[in-house]
């Protein structure tokens, strides 16, 4: 008998087997990548749309940043935050210079970055003898993590419910509605955390009227406005920084995902007057910011903050949207976002899209059911574009026969 079983097969049944199963992986395995491909150990090719969930901004093997980490590898590739070490505090300065803030700390992620955020704006409170000035305001289709702090600002049921109690003092207002806001900003309030563009919430972009408005609510009551870039910083929506485009400024931001190409890194940026609050043995962390990954950190942000790269990054964006709006499809609701953080929210849910996208050599992500999130690497370019209009066009052609359209 012939046995027909893959190590696809095999790696995949061991999966299932060995690893605790909190996510429902595509039904493949990867094995390298190539510019904005990746390959499968069937040999398949596909074209990623994902980034490794808006991350791999150079895409793959980056002679540059595959240089820069070679090269950081040969020497220390930790020695915790109890030494100086060069490559973190270049890329500090390097995140100063390119920004509003005073100050950087380094975390593993974005929720820890999250995590910390709201710890310093407690602080400062606590600093100003207000201890019970300890209320986070969140909002409606907010996603900012999955640990205790940060899932309480997340406020979706099906995340939090397993989970009560969460941390106590999360306030949820409504997402664009400033009148929401007003009304539970105040005297208890010690932050303000928001997206600019929100991510997994389904691609929805912060009015700039909006964030003025809680910059406002947050002077008139001392609190901290935190902006949550995690996703749409670093060049995602065609500027540096998401917020740039609204003229507002925050207290503090959380980034990671792009930061170090895919090597795991968060940071918090903060003003003089945050960074004022928080003294030695009051927050840590043993691994963050260690040289490696700020060596490969360093490459990307300097890559990423190039004018030019902007310049492409809004243009291939641009004609992304364009292109996406001419699909002739009754599936499509509304094609929506800025820069290459695009959302093609459907009727259908995106599930059978994102399965038949396999089959096409397209990788996909959804953010919630019904819309299909594109969150390329930076370095797409419009041939991918008009390469994923035309499969995602004949894919939703035969979605919407499946459906008896």
């Amino acid at each position: 008998m012939v046995n027909n079983i893959t190590l696809t097969d095999q790696l995949i049944e061991q999966e299932h087997e060995y690893i605790v199963q909190t996510y429902k992986r595509a039904p493949f395995v990867l094995v390298h990548g190539e510019g904005v491909h990746v390959f499968d150990s069937e040999g398949r090719v596909y074209t990623d749309w994902v980034a490794g969930i808006a991350v791999n901004a150079l895409g793959y093997q980056d002679a540059e940043l595959t240089d820069a980490i070679q090269s950081a590898a040969k020497g220390l590739i930790h020695v915790s935050n109890l030494y100086h070490t060069a490559p973190q505090i270049e890329l500090a300065k390097l995140l100063v210079e390119k920004s509003f803030a005073d100050r950087v700390f380094f975390t593993n992620s974005g929720t820890e970055a999250n995590e910390g955020a709201v710890k310093f704006a407690r602080k400062v409170a606590y600093e100003k003898g207000m201890a019970d000035k300890s209320e986070i305001i969140c909002f409606t289709g907010a996603f900012h993590g999955r640990t205790i702090g940060s899932l309480a600002l997340t406020p979706r049921e099906k995340y939090q419910k397993p989970f009560l109690p969460l941390m106590p003092g999360a306030v949820v207002a409504e997402f664009n509605n400033l009148d929401s806001a007003k009304a539970v900003i105040g005297a208890k309030t010690a932050a303000v955390i928001v997206e600019p563009v929100q991510g997994e919430g389904g691609i929805y972009s912060a009015t700039p009227e909006f964030l003025r408005g809680l910059r406002d609510l947050c002077d008139q009551y001392e609190a901290m406005l935190i902006f949550d870039e995690v996703q749409c910083g670093m060049g995602r929506t065609g500027t540096l920084w998401s917020h740039e485009a609204s003229g507002v400024t925050p207290d503090i931001m959380t980034i990671a995902k792009p930061l170090a190409g895919g090597l795991p890194i968060g940071a918090i940026l903060m003003t003089e007057t945050v960074a004022g609050a928080m003294h030695p043995g009051e927050h840590g962390t043993t691994f963050a910011g260690g040289p490696l990954v700020t060596s490969a950190a360093k490459v990307v942000l300097s890559r990423v903050s190039q004018p030019e790269f902007l310049a492409q990054v809004n243009e291939v964006g641009d004609y992304l949207i364009e292109r996406l709006s001419e699909i002739n499809s009754p599936l499509i609701k509304e094609v929506r976002g800025r820069g290459l953080m695009v959302a093609v929210e459907l009727t259908v849910d995106t599930g059978a899209v994102i399965e038949a996208g396999y089959q096409h050599g397209l990788i996909l992500v959804n953010a919630g059911p019904n819309v299909i999130r594109l969150v390329p690497p930076l370095v797409i370019e419009k041939q991918h574009v008009d390469e994923l209009v035309e499969k995602l066009t004949v894919i939703l052609s035969e979605q919407q026969g499946a459906n008896g359209g």
